[in-house]
């Protein structure tokens, strides 16, 4: 059987109650009285809002629209809105390119650190409501894009909770579709959108289809790489690629190391 159809079979109902238990749960034993999310127009991040409102009811659930208007497609903000309008919740909209715009006065131009410095802006508005609120930042990555260390490190990867964890890209598009996420949000390309034309299976050299084989096959079977590649007909420098992908963001999963001293 293909990995992606043995994977994507789940009884989303039972996916959906599970996470919308472990939401409710954590928000209660941290005494807080809700959720904060921001609200980028993509799967992950309108998968979660479904759930987050299932779990909490939409007066729990604040959702953040923080684009740059220069780089951030006006699709993706309408597609932001819909969800928000669509669920019923408070959202708020602030535009962050001229907070990044202060930030690159005074720093070298690097579209790779300009780029985490988008997500590092909006992980600070997004405390700055939950401190504010008294609520958990709602984290909206996928357990492929954790596996594979495809977010910013104390960015879109700085939140309180993680509902999706534990879905891979492909699983979380199904669940989306099972809850009622629009159509055209379910189908959509995944990006980052930390500079303008940014697409993630361009970055990534695979579409998320054979990414999510590749980590099923190789964490979950647990196949060698070499059985990999000939099983899933791909070539084995792709396959290698994910992997090493996985192994130099290990840092990314772990809390800062310190040392162990001799006291």
């Amino acid at each position: 059987m293909d990995p992606l159809k043995k994977i994507t079979s789940l009884d989303f109902e039972l996916v959906a109650k599970s996470i919308e238990e472990f939401i409710t749960r954590r928000v209660s034993e941290a005494g807080a009285s809700g959720v904060v999310l921001g609200l980028s127009g993509g799967l992950d991040s309108s998968t979660a809002a479904y759930l987050a409102v299932r779990a909490l009811g939409k007066d729990s659930v604040l959702g953040l629209l923080l684009p740059d208007s220069r780089i951030t497609p006006p699709v993706d903000i309408e597609d932001a809105w819909a969800v928000a309008n669509a669920l019923g919740i408070e959202t708020i909209y602030i535009d962050i390119s001229s907070i990044h715009r202060a930030y690159m006065e005074y720093l070298k131009p690097h579209r790779l650190a300009e780029g985490n410095l988008r997500a590092r802006i909006r992980m600070c508005i997004l405390y700055y409501y939950a401190n504010l609120l008294n609520r958990l930042v709602l984290g909206t990555g996928d357990r492929s894009e954790t596996l594979i260390g495809y977010f910013t490190k104390y960015g879109d990867g700085g939140v309180d909770i993680q509902p999706l964890a534990g879905l891979y890209k492909t699983q979380v598009r199904a669940l989306a579709a099972y809850l009622g996420v629009p159509k055209q949000i379910v189908a959509k390309k995944s990006s980052p959108r930390l500079w303008a034309g940014q697409e993630a299976e361009d970055e990534l050299g695979l579409s998320y289809e054979d990414i999510d084989r590749i980590l099923y096959s190789v964490f979950d079977l647990k196949m060698g790489v070499e059985e990999v590649s000939r099983s899933l007909g791909l070539p084995l420098d792709k396959v290698l690629s994910i992997l090493n992908r996985h192994r130099v963001t290990e840092h990314k999963r772990q809390p800062p190391p310190s040392p162990t001293l001799p006291i």
